[in-house]
């Protein structure tokens, strides 16, 4: 409502007019009494400005759905500028414009509203004079013609007379939606009203028709009223009829759901039964898969001890080839070792004979050092150096004395090594290891051979050097004179670091020896282990052949619980069988019950289309009734007419005869005079 009111001042200001007291104050009060649904405008004399402010106002939608504008003295200009602005409106269900004194132009107007709204149901036009003018009258009765919307339509006092009242008939001739028409205290006389009557034949929709104070015989009134009340008559009947189709459609819709109800239970039922067949045949085939797999497992499992027994026996031929090749390898590697350790014995011996020669040279180069030392005491600045010189590389020397020692010692180390894993080897591969035993042999001998060149090598460079310093003590020997004491001093340590090395060479190669010693040691506990596991073998053997006959006779066993079980399976596929023939007489049951329930319905829709027929032949029997009393008021019309027609004759004649009468009369009476 405060919407609408500021809309109708904005429209007034663009206008440029001033809006009207009295209407601002009316729309405050419906704001403030909060009713938004109802606008009652009575008595409020609206202008022109005012009618196109609120037309203009009215062409939107609003929360509008009745709107009352009784007594407001509504100028012709006025009603078509508010009228128009409705036109367009789909919210206005009811208009009130009692008492405007509307003529020609407004009930054009209204006839233009008629065509063009779509939602108005209610038009009151009581104390108007929409009848005054002809034209007028006829557009509004066209409009009411169009109309699809208009329920009820008050027409009291709108000085209608026999020729508005055709239009009228004309108008719901056409018209199939207005149920409620008063015509009260209007001037239709007998014509009038016989239009109406006519137009009510083909009217079937009109429920209430007012004509009182129109000057309209009994008769005709009763007839009207018939005709009303056979209309609403036909309506209650078609609504009856509606309905019972409605609620028998529901029963029919019912009965249906509940056939398919019990379509979809036994279809359940079935694919359940189904299912259950299915799955029991599904886990009979299952469980014969299962033991099929079972007696093939056994079957397999029992070859495969078969040929593992051929294995073992194959495996302990082959382990009794390889402890005869084991021991030959063993007396080959015991030769082997014996004569590696004559090698050694003898290059042992020749490096002391060589040390010990190396020591007598080294003698006699100290005496012949010690005579000449007097022709070094000159040169002892150079000799100092050079001293310092052959410090480092005697260091350097006994360092590559002690690195070959050492490399000795790890290819020893690697050799022993090589000869353990070719020991695990030979366990594994005999014939393999015989061949790479004898190549790691060769590739030791071939090692010490050329640990034998490196050192006789590194003895002629020591040589060579030792021929150098010769030379150099030949020039230096007037310098070493002084240093006679110390050179002596580190003669002894030489000779005692020899010494130890010597020594230690000795240990290394008595603990080599040692080692080697352990490993025939080993060697022949690992032959006596080979024996005990050929005999644990052996007895392993006697235990499959054991479990082989227990095998086997559980193997019978399992043959005698296949049987057994083939039998149960074979009863309880009987069972089944029985089962299923069961299920299906209760199907077959319940398919006669169906047809049963088929047939019942098919009673049922025979029974509505019965009932169908007989309402269509009521309704055509009340058509014919009406019909034939339809031929009966208008040959009743016809005499009526026909009495008229002679009445009015009789009154012709009478009056002719009374002009005659009267006009020969005087001649008749002085007839005789003459």
């Amino acid at each position: 409502m405060e919407e609408f009111r500021r809309t109708y001042l904005r429209l007034c200001k663009e206008a440029g007019t001033e809006p009207q007291e009295s209407l601002v104050a009316q729309l405050h009060e419906t704001r403030s009494a909060a009713s938004s649904v109802r606008l009652d405008l009575t008595g409020q004399s609206l202008t022109v400005e005012s009618c196109c402010v609120l037309g203009r106002a009215l062409q939107k939608d609003n929360l509008f759905t009745e709107l009352v504008l009784s007594d407001c003295m509504l100028s012709e200009e006025g009603a078509k500028l508010l009228l128009s602005g409705l036109c367009s409106n789909t919210m206005v269900k009811v208009l009130d414009l009692k008492g405007n004194n509307l003529r020609g132009a407004g009930a054009e107007a209204l006839g233009k509203l008629l065509v063009r709204n779509k939602a108005l149901q209610r038009l009151v036009l009581e104390w108007n004079a929409l009848g005054m003018w002809e034209d007028g009258f006829s557009i509004f009765c066209e409009g009411l013609a169009s109309n699809s919307s208009l329920i009820q339509l008050d027409l009291r006092n709108n000085q209608i007379n026999h020729q508005g009242a055709a239009e009228l008939a004309l108008a719901l001739k056409r018209n199939s939606v207005l149920q409620h028409l008063d015509l009260r205290w209007n001037n239709m006389g007998l014509l009038g009203s016989r239009s109406l009557l006519d137009a009510l034949q083909q009217n079937r929709t009109l429920l209430q028709l007012e004509m009182a104070g129109n000057n309209v015989p009994s008769d005709i009134l009763k007839a009207i009223a018939q005709s009303v009340d056979h209309n609403a008559d036909r309506t209650s009947t078609l609504r009856e009829s509606r309905t019972r189709a409605q609620v028998l459609t529901k029963e029919i819709q019912i009965l249906k759901e509940e056939k398919g109800r019990q379509m979809l239970g036994l279809m359940e039922t079935i694919d359940k039964q189904r299912d259950e067949m299915g799955r029991s045949s599904r886990n009979s085939s299952i469980q014969l898969g299962q033991l099929q797999e079972a007696l093939s497992e056994r079957k397999s499992a029992v070859n495969s001890l078969t040929a593992k027994l051929q294995m073992t026996e194959a495996a302990l031929t082959l382990s009794e080839q390889k402890v005869s090749n084991l021991g030959e390898l063993l007396t080959k590697v015991k030769l082997e070792k014996t004569e590696l350790m004559d090698r050694q014995s003898r290059d042992m011996k020749k490096q002391l004979e060589e040390s010990v020669q190396r020591e007598g040279k080294l003698l006699k180069e100290v005496n012949s050092l010690s005579e000449k030392n007097l022709q070094l005491k000159n040169k002892l600045e150079e000799s100092e150096r050079r001293c310092k010189v052959q410090q480092d590389q005697m260091f350097s020397v006994k360092q590559e004395l002690t690195n070959s020692t050492a490399e000795l010692k790890l290819r020893l180390a690697q050799a022993e090594e090589r000869l353990d894993m070719e020991k695990r080897r030979s366990k594994q591969a005999l014939e393999d290891m015989d061949s790479l035993r004898q190549k790691e042999v060769d590739h030791v001998n071939r090692h010490l051979e050329e640990s034998e060149r490196a050192l006789q090598d590194r003895i002629l460079k020591l040589e060579g050097q030792r021929l150098q310093l010769e030379e150099e003590v030949s020039r230096v020997k007037a310098a070493m004179v002084t240093e006679r004491a110390q050179a002596d001093e580190d003669l002894g340590r030489v000779r005692a670091q020899v010494r130890l090395e010597e020594q230690e060479r000795l240990s290394g190669l008595e603990e080599k020896l040692r080692g080697a010693r352990q490993a025939r040691d080993e060697a022949q506990g690992r032959c006596t282990q080979q024996k005990q596991t050929i005999s644990d073998l052996q007895a392993r053997a006697t235990q499959h052949t054991i479990e082989m006959d227990s095998l086997r006779r559980r193997i019978d066993e399992m043959q005698q619980d296949l049987v057994g079980k083939e039998q149960e399976k074979l009863a309880e596929v009987t069972r089944v069988r029985v089962e299923l023939q069961e299920q299906i007489g209760h199907l077959q049951a319940e398919r006669t019950a169906q047809s049963g329930l088929k047939e019942k319905v098919a009673a049922l829709e025979r029974e509505m289309k019965a009932l169908v027929s007989s309402h269509r032949d009521t309704l055509l029997d009340k058509e014919s009734e009406l019909s034939s009393l339809q031929e009966r008021v208008r040959l009743r019309e016809g005499e009526i007419q026909r009495m008229r027609e002679d009445e009015a004759q009789r009154a012709s004649f009478l009056h002719n005869a009374i002009l005659t009468y009267v006009q020969g009369s005087p001649l008749t009476h002085y007839s005789p005079k003459k």
